[in-house]
């Protein structure tokens, strides 16, 4: 399975949104990664669905959507509409999270499952088969720029053996934390999907640092 980048448009500059989009675009990044906050099921509040369909209108990648909200079921069809490839929402807000994967899927979507630092990876045992990603929080969710969880690389190992016991290959994707210091590593652990926002855009050349986590994880 290729290796992946997605880029968290988190830390872009929303004065001009087209233009980071363009520089996306012209980058080697695979995908355009969005985190929807909603201020009650983490500490922040990003932006909505007008936005998701703003971005949809100048981007080559595909969106990769996370939501960091209560009651996701709500918004499926929403974000269908604004324009999410790949849709993926919390363990921790999912009562019914068979039901809620499979209504994404039905929408042509690609469904994804999120588990937070403190969710033990086990809790995917009945889910594993049915979801298209897995996304390891590896910092605390509701803010960029933070400091990646070291002991993070342990629950990589047991997702990867998880999905091996079950002989399933989801894309496995982390965001947090993620720069030139651990991207190899992460790599190395099975990760084939890496968000990176505030390394990208604090740089002074975004499309070569992009370029550099390419190299990196490959």
């Amino acid at each position: 399975m290729a290796n992946l980048l997605s880029v968290s448009i988190l830390n872009a500059n929303f004065g001009n949104l087209a233009q980071e989009i363009e520089l996306i675009n012209n980058s080697e990044a695979d995908w355009i990664h969005l985190d929807i906050m909603d201020g009650v099921f983490v500490p922040n509040i990003s932006f909505g669905m007008p936005i998701v369909a703003e971005i949809k209108r100048f981007a080559k990648k595909p969106l990769d959507v996370h939501l960091m909200i209560s009651n996701p079921d709500n918004y499926i069809e929403a974000f269908k509409n604004a324009g999410a490839d790949i849709l993926t929402v919390h363990y921790e807000t999912c009562t019914h999270l068979n039901r809620t994967i499979s209504h994404i899927k039905e929408t042509g979507m690609k469904a994804g499952v999120c588990l937070n630092p403190h969710t033990p990876v086990n809790v995917l045992e009945e889910i594993i088969e049915y979801v298209d990603l897995v996304l390891l929080m590896t910092v605390n969710p509701g803010f960029g720029g933070q400091k990646f969880i070291s002991n993070s690389f342990e629950k990589i190992k047991k997702l990867s053996n998880l999905c091996k016991s079950k002989n399933v290959s989801p894309h496995i994707e982390v965001d947090g934390g993620v720069d030139d210091t651990n991207i190899k590593m992460l790599a190395d652990s099975g990760v084939n999907v890496m968000v990176v926002g505030s390394y990208i855009f604090r740089s002074k050349e975004p499309i070569e640092t992009i370029k550099k986590i390419k190299v990196l994880q490959n």
